[in-house]
């Protein structure tokens, strides 16, 4: 049995649909989850990395365990060390943990990671740049006005679909092969977020027009839904991000056997949510 926490986010749902079509008993996991929610055949529990107990009856019997902490876990410093004795008492054998692109960048903190290396479980650490899917925060202005308002529009970085990280994390918690070894998952180019927005008017067949903010503009905005902390690293790397994080990746494409989703087709895939 796999267990999948934050099974119902962006990359944690196409992950428990990828498990299901190979043929793995999956446990889905989130704070929030009911029988509705969970793919046939899925079993379902309510739990919470920050509350290690409620874990516990999921963990029993699993295989492996996909780790995806939140950005109020993070913020509010939660660790991942007692998750991780529940899941060696449950005999949970190895564990793959979805972490940052900028960890490797030394951006963010390898917390998270050093728990994960050191556990004394078999491992496997996947470091995604931007997701495609953070456009969607963009998707009121654009459905109300066709408009989009980001800071720093001409900064480009290699965004990667949460599908292509779900079917990486699906090998790697399957495939023994990926043991001791860490993943750096981008998309296949770098894409600007002006560019973005152009690729999402040409989903519409209507042109969206851009409007850049200031950064105290976009931290105003952002704050209203992430943790100070986290908004303003996240605003030091989109503004000024290292060469390291612009740098194109050939993981998703080494590991997929094909080239990783560019922006334009997440965003033809996903043009309702703009209409």
């Amino acid at each position: 049995m796999i267990v999948v926490t934050g099974a119902t986010g962006k990359v944690g749902r196409p992950l428990v649909r990828a498990l299901v079509a190979a043929g793995e008993e999956v446990t889905a996991v989130s704070r929030r989850i009911s029988a509705d929610e969970a793919p046939a055949g899925v079993r379902y529990h309510q739990g919470d990395l920050a509350d290690p107990r409620s874990l516990a009856p999921a963990l029993d019997g699993a295989a492996a365990l996909f780790l995806l902490t939140s950005g109020d876990f993070v913020a509010a410093g939660g660790t991942l060390g007692p998750a991780l004795e529940a899941a060696r008492a449950g005999g949970v054998r190895r564990v793959v943990l979805l972490s940052s692109q900028g960890v490797g960048t030394g951006d963010h903190s390898p917390e998270l990671e050093d728990a994960v290396t050191r556990s004394g479980l078999d491992w496997t650490l996947l470091r995604p740049g931007g997701f495609h899917s953070n456009a969607l925060l963009w998707a009121d202005g654009v459905r109300e006005r066709r408009v989009v308002t980001a800071p720093f529009g001409d900064v480009a970085l290699p965004v990667v679909d949460p599908a292509d990280i779900a079917e990486v994390a699906a090998t790697a918690l399957r495939d023994a092969a990926h043991v001791g070894l860490t993943h750096e998952l981008t998309g296949p180019a770098a894409v600007s977020p002006r560019q973005q927005a152009a690729a999402i008017g040409d989903a519409l067949g209507e042109p969206v027009r851009f409007v850049e903010q200031s950064r105290d503009e976009a931290r105003a905005a952002m704050v209203r839904f992430m943790p100070e902390p986290v908004v303003d690293r996240t605003l030091d790397m989109l503004g000024a991000p290292s060469a390291a994080l612009r740098r194109v990746s050939p993981d998703v494409e080494r590991l997929l056997g094909r080239p990783a989703r560019a922006f334009a087709t997440w965003a033809a895939q996903h043009a309702p949510a703009f209409k």
